[in-house]
């Protein structure tokens, strides 16, 4: 018994599938649309920022102006406090030079003494003091 096994299917040769091809369109407008659209956001940018570089001298005038006295006592807080740091600074110097800082005790010393001396034992001295402090105060704050 034999019998013949037959296909109804046909073998062919086996060929690649077609590839599909994309073409592109480089003329398209959205590429350069955006580009325009940065480069104008760029030129309002920097002419704003010209603008107010232009104008900075007269918002600096007016500024000062209007805020002269505060400015004022800060900067004559930090004077003060640039001031005594260098006092500090030079004294802290001049106390490490050997036998410079004994030298300005003993000078303090016999000063402190000779004005204990001339205005504070006798009372004519020490009312002529007190006229002393008051013609300066009078000179200062302007009395007089």
């Amino acid at each position: 018994m034999s019998t013949e096994f037959q296909s109804d299917t046909t073998y062919t040769e086996f060929t690649e599938p077609e590839v599909p091809t994309v073409t592109v369109d480089t003329t398209d407008s959205t590429a350069s649309d955006l580009g325009d659209e940065a480069a104008r956001q760029v030129k309002q940018v920097w002419d704003k920022v010209s603008a107010l570089l232009g104008d900075l001298p007269d918002y600096v005038s007016e500024f000062v102006q209007r805020y002269r006295r505060p400015i004022v006592t800060v900067g004559l807080i930090i004077a003060a406090f640039i001031a005594v740091k260098l006092v500090l600074a030079l004294l802290g110097a001049v106390n490490d030079v050997p036998l410079l800082a004994p030298t300005f005790e003993l000078i303090g010393l016999i000063y402190s003494g000779w004005f204990l001396y001339r205005y504070l034992l006798k009372a004519s001295n020490r009312q002529e003091l007190l006229n002393d402090i008051g013609a300066i105060r009078d000179q200062v704050l302007g009395k007089g």
